[in-house]
């Protein structure tokens, strides 16, 4: 799973995230990136090739955030004294899919949930 520090790196062509993700690709492992992730670095621009791409592929998988999922990262947000709902939907997805968050923001995620899994980028 992606949060937006790994579409970042994507996004500036940072091989290690890359490669992180093409070794999931080759496992045959879903690519997981929740749509608020998305919103926080979609600009739209010519410059974001890259990213266009990885979010264009078949085996990537933007997750919609509907409202029982905004109002779950809400009630998150609370329970653990956090305010960035992008940040906790993350953690929700991460848990739903149980999935591998790849990852520049390891210590904002570890104050919503220290047992999900994370690799920085």
């Amino acid at each position: 799973m992606l949060d937006a520090g790994a579409l970042i790196a994507v996004e500036r062509g940072d091989r290690a995230t890359t490669a992180v993700i093409e070794v999931a690709r080759q496992q045959q492992r879903r690519v997981i990136v929740p749509a608020g992730v998305v919103g926080q670095v979609w600009r739209g621009s010519a410059r974001q090739a890259r990213l266009s791409r990885l979010l264009n592929a078949r085996d990537v998988v933007v997750e919609p955030l509907t409202d029982i999922g905004a109002r779950a990262a809400g009630v998150l947000c609370g329970s653990e004294g956090a305010a960035d709902v992008i940040d906790a939907s993350v953690v929700l997805t991460a848990r739903r899919y149980q999935a591998t968050v790849i990852s520049s923001d390891r210590a904002d995620l570890r104050v919503l949930d220290p047992t999900v899994p994370v690799v920085d980028c």
